[in-house]
């Protein structure tokens, strides 16, 4: 089966369609849902929309609070505002964040309870009564075409996967023109998510022959573009280039899952607020060198599209090239450890046991190649510290 939003607008200038897409979705009252740097007139995105909005004569209301690690009490604010504004539609524009509180009011508004009530395992598939239409801008996320949200519980900390139908946008607008001033921390970091969602999508033990194709056209286009991009950040091609990938690969994900780095990524950028790019970045060379042997055949395929190996090695030769190759691409785009993250041997130690039952609870290692026990998912946690250790000694 596979899920992807009714309709998907991509290209330059693809924003302008927003009318006409809430006009096909009979909306005519949508709220956004952004956050306070794209609202201001320094980014520029709020006005990019509103520009065709306000032509079609359309009303809307703008709730710019969303902060960059969605908590259970940020998206209860996004409710109340549903509840005053009473929108016949939500708009997400934005990253990751802005998306993710927006598919959670959505559930909320509609069904009730608290964030907590909808983590995964549990699966919700019944519609919403708001459509969605998500807009990013940013190019590695994906969540404007998948059925996933992350929402940080208030109470406790924990970075809590959402997942189901009921979460899937029912429209993305993909202009990379709103890419064009993006930072090159923030480049880097999501694109380097992106790359996560294709490759784990493509090793995941719920891969299948619908999601394949994309998940390599994805990888191809991150090894053509990324690191280009980051030192040409005007390069329009490739910023297109990148945005395409990123849509790619959340499709991919989004309908066979994504594995252990993101099961590890999600408690670990809890604990230490780092963005979730980054941490998947941190994690990815050495969770990739503990699975290889799980699926030797697919983890090579990943390292060739990536282009991260010599052409004509045997499958174990090319497989057991990606770590590095990753590793290589980390120092290029200077993703910084685990130390330059404020994170210490002594902090680590307390909370790697609790990260590794955060990780497990999530469902995603189960998808895989190989599954870890929660003392393999401490190791790797000490490994990645240890080499943060070892960089800055070397440095």
């Amino acid at each position: 089966m596979l899920r992807v939003p009714r309709i998907i607008a991509h290209g330059g200038g693809s924003i302008s369609r927003v009318p006409a897409i809430l006009a096909e979705l009979g909306a005519r009252r949508p709220l956004i849902v952004t956050d306070g740097f794209l609202a201001s007139p320094q980014s520029g995105a709020l006005s990019a929309l509103a520009a065709p909005l306000d032509a079609a004569g359309i009303s809307y209301s703008v709730t710019a609070d969303t902060i960059p690690d969605p908590t259970s009490d940020s998206v209860d604010a996004v409710v109340e505002a549903m509840r005053a504004f009473k929108p016949d539609a939500l708009i997400a524009l934005g990253g990751g964040s802005p998306m993710d509180t927006a598919k959670a009011a959505g559930l909320i508004h509609s069904f009730g309870g608290h964030p907590r009530d909808y983590k995964a395992p549990r699966q919700t598939h019944a519609p919403t009564g708001t459509p969605l239409v998500a807009i990013p801008t940013t190019a590695g996320t994906g969540s404007e075409v998948t059925q996933f949200t992350i929402v940080i519980d208030s109470s406790t900390g924990e970075k809590m996967l959402l997942a189901g139908a009921a979460l899937l946008p029912t429209a993305a607008v993909v202009d990379y023109e709103l890419t064009l001033s993006m930072p090159l921390r923030l480049t880097a970091d999501t694109g380097i998510d992106a790359l996560c969602h294709a490759m784990e999508a493509y090793v995941s033990k719920k891969a299948n022959a619908m999601t394949d194709p994309t998940c390599l056209s994805a990888l191809s286009r991150i090894g053509t573009h990324l690191r280009a991009v980051c030192e040409e950040p005007d390069d329009r091609p490739r910023r297109e280039g990148m945005m395409l990938a990123a849509t790619e690969a959340g499709i991919a994900f989004s309908n066979s899952s994504v594995t252990l780095i993101h099961g590890m990524s999600r408690p670990l950028g809890a604990r230490y607020h780092i963005p979730h790019g980054m941490s998947n970045a941190q994690l990815a060379p050495e969770v990739t060198a503990f699975s290889l042997g799980g699926a030797p055949g697919r983890y090579a395929a990943v390292c060739r599209a990536l282009g991260m190996c010599q052409p004509g090695l045997s499958d174990e030769d090319a497989a057991s090239a990606l770590p590095d190759g990753l590793r290589a691409l980390c120092r290029d785009l200077a993703v910084p450890t685990l130390q330059q993250c404020s994170v210490t041997r002594a902090s680590l130690d307390a909370v790697a046991g609790s990260m590794a039952r955060e990780a497990l609870a999530s469902g995603s290692p189960n998808n895989n190649p190989i599954v870890p026990t929660a003392e393999e998912i401490q190791a790797l946690y000490q490994t990645i510290f240890r080499q943060g250790e070892a960089s800055a000694a070397a440095a």
